[in-house]
């Protein structure tokens, strides 16, 4: 460990990264070693449930004992270790050293030595009008000097100020710092922002600069200053904000030796800027991660109505927003009118869907792009064009974005340019026809997503992998002797009883839908981090089966939820959800935990006396009702024997992944016969020929 008097603390996560294994690994460690002659280091503390531990024992018991997959662990420990959490919390302490590290890079110094009066008078010459670091360091207080010391071990384990400063911004996600983590990119999606604002920067020429209007964050920034490389030295502009996030910016780029301006954006977002320029926004912003979709659009419109035809743009933001089939209700139909406005003034050059997966937080939430150039004033408003491009179905692997940033290149140009090029993924379409419907642009510009191009080797394992799934033996069934006539058939049939007398006897529960705001809910499937899936209408009235998969596109934030509506309800397993309009349609949520939104709403069997009742009988009564049957209370509903209730559930669950098994090897075989059939045809696969050929055949 480097010599340092600053006592450093890790968690088994820093351990983990430090020895580069798996987190699973560290803690294999602790419980083998726990009775050898060395065993893993005991821990420092506690904090708040979790173990931290004395970086020094760690890096000496790593030495030691040979584990782990870095050789130089005790030298690196400091850039995966930290200084007491007593000195500060995590995300003020971040704040400190990443201001310690721009104060470093700009005087040059070793800090460790220094005092606190010193460490402060350096930066208030570094920085006299407070704008990107000496607030932090003024509020260190006693422990400044402590942390500049542990800046200098930093640097010295990361072996320069600018590889000191990213180690840091990779432990942000590591260390939970949501502020800094809730809109992250990952780390392909940086690239293709960054790659396509560097393509249309060349287009400009050398003085073209970039610029950032949102208070946000600075990865896209730092994207565009390693795909400059050392073609050019970028010139940033970034919006005048006194915000962490913009002052985390600031320090990022001049530690990255990156010339930086200010750019004064009023209360609304308006502002002004005139040269050749790109400007490369995020939405929703790393310091404003809560934006709605009029948010959005409204700062993606004051972008446009100060641009000149010496100016391009690239914006990424969420698909929901910025081309799939629009939302209605409220501010969502406004959202909608701003986003035509925003097509119709012929800016936007280029719109494309990109795949799940480039915000960290939300792995579900699709991205798009929309890259803004000018206006074809010269032609005319019916015969302009806009590019299209849906790469869902593709990784953004480096020939696709290579191939994807020369069809932008070409978007930009008059028509002669485009005509000449050969697109890849896109398709130029009358802009006029994004307008004319209701459906998502890219479905309105007829493009689908292009397979990805496998190599003949790849289709051949994969065309091997399928025939081995389809192999396999199918799922049991009930069998025959299970299911017998019984001694009194249709006597169960009389005993039915229509909702209303279930629910006043008690056997059933009526559970009203919640109201929620069209805004609270989002597009991104429950899977994202802390959303719940969501059950309403649209839910029932999709082709299925009687059993809810939590399959919902749509999804509500949990936490948002119960802050925003206290007196809601989530469902429970074996939940009957059902509507009215636009026909009556039921499913059961075996899995419970979701959230039902009006008009659907809940019937609940009384699990202490069901009297008969089974979820899924009550679904299939509630789907076979006629579409006028409105008065949901006079529905009749079938009991079932309570002696067959368990037995049925058996067989139904059977049954039910039997067609779930049936619908997987259909999809099997479709997607077989599509890949023997282009494979065959495009030259990439052939058949063995088990035959001998007709006599005459060359």
């Amino acid at each position: 460990m480097p010599a340092t008097e600053l006592p450093l603390e890790m968690s088994l996560s820093d351990v983990a990264a430090l020895a580069r294994v798996q987190r699973s690994v560290v803690s294999m460690w602790r419980t083998r070693s726990a009775t050898s002659d060395n065993p893993f280091p005991a821990p420092a503390r506690t904090v708040r449930g979790r173990d931290v531990f004395d970086a020094a024992e760690v890096a000496t018991w790593l030495a030691s004992t040979g584990r782990g997959n870095n050789a130089e662990a005790t030298a690196d420990v400091a850039a995966f270790a930290a200084p007491s959490t007593r000195a500060a919390g995590a995300d003020r302490r971040f704040q400190t050293l990443t201001s310690l590290l721009a104060l470093r890079e700009i005087t040059g110094w070793q800090l460790g030595a220094l005092a606190a009066d010193q460490l402060l008078d350096a930066a208030d010459d570094c920085d006299p009008d407070d704008a990107f670091l000496f607030r932090e360091l003024e509020h260190a207080g006693q422990h400044l000097p402590e942390l500049a010391r542990y800046t200098d071990a930093l640097v010295d384990a990361a072996f320069n100020v600018a590889a000191a400063f990213e180690k840091l911004m990779d432990g942000r996600f590591r260390t939970g710092l949501r502020a800094h983590t809730n809109a992250a990119l990952s780390p392909e999606a940086v690239a293709l922002v960054a790659a396509a604002a560097v393509e249309l920067s060349r287009q400009l020429g050398p003085d073209a600069v970039f610029v950032d209007s949102t208070p946000g964050g600075s990865d896209v920034l730092l994207g565009i200053v390693q795909q400059a490389g050392e073609e050019r030295s970028p010139v940033f502009v970034t919006a005048q904000n006194d915000g962490e996030e913009a002052r985390l910016v600031q320090r990022r780029l001049r530690v990255h030796g990156s010339e930086h301006r200010s750019l004064r954006v009023d209360e609304s977002g308006a502002f002004e800027l005139t040269g050749p320029a790109v400007h490369v926004c995020q939405y929703p912003s790393p310091a404003s991660p809560g934006m709605a979709p009029w948010d959005m659009l409204l700062g993606i419109d004051n972008t446009l109505l100060q641009m000149d035809d010496d100016q391009r743009a690239v914006i990424v933001a969420p698909a929901r927003v910025l081309c799939d089939a629009p939302a209605t209700g409220g501010d969502l139909a406004r959202s909608n009118l701003l986003r035509s406005d925003l097509l119709r003034s012929g800016r936007v050059r280029a719109v494309i869907r990109l795949p799940q997966g480039l915000v960290r937080s939300k792995p579900r939430e699709a991205q798009a792009l929309w890259v803004l150039g000018p206006s074809l004033a010269g032609v005319d408003i019916a015969e302009r064009w806009t590019m299209v491009a849906d790469l869902s179905a593709h990784k953004l692997t480096d020939d696709v974005v290579q191939d994807l940033i020369a069809d932008i290149a070409a978007s930009m140009g008059d028509r002669a340019a485009v005509r000449s090029h050969s697109f890849r993924f896109a398709r130029l379409v009358f802009t006029r026809s994004l307008l004319a419907g209701q459906a998502s642009l890219v479905a309105a510009a007829g493009v689908r997503a292009p397979a990805p191009r496998d190599s003949g080797a790849q289709a051949a394992l994969r065309a091997e992998e399928l025939l081995r799934l389809l192999a396999a033996d199918p799922p049991p069934l009930p069998g025959t002797d299970a299911v017998l006539p019984a001694a009194e058939p249709g006597a169960v049939a009389t005993t039915a009883a229509t909702i209303g007398t279930l629910l006043a006897a008690g056997i059933l529960t009526y559970l009203p839908g919640n109201r929620i705001l069209p805004g609270d809910l989002t597009a991104d499937g429950p899977a994202h981090a802390g959303g719940t899936a969501v059950i309403g209408s649209a839910e029932l009235s999709a082709p299925g089966v009687e059993q809810y998969s939590g399959s919902s596109r749509r999804s509500v934030d949990l936490l948002h939820f119960a802050a925003r509506y206290p007196s809601g309800r989530l469902t429970e397993p074996g939940d009957i959800v059902f509507c009215t309009s636009p026909r009556p349609a039921a499913v059961v949520d075996q899995s419970g935990g979701a959230v039902v939104v009006l008009p659907a709403r809940v019937l609940r069997i009384n699990a202490r006396d069901p009297r008969g009742l089974h979820p899924f009988v009550i679904a299939a009564d509630i789907n076979a009702q006629a579409a006028g049957a409105k008065n949901w209370r006079t529905w009749r509903l079938r009991h079932v024997p309570n002696a067959q209730r368990v037995p049925l559930t058996e067989a139904l669950a059977q049954l039910q992944h039997a067609e779930r098994e049936a619908r997987q090897r259909l999809a099997r075989l479709e997607e077989l016969g599509t890949l023997i059939r282009d494979g065959v045809a495009g030259g990439s696969l052939r058949l063995a020929v088990h035959h001998a050929p007709p006599e005459g055949t060359p």
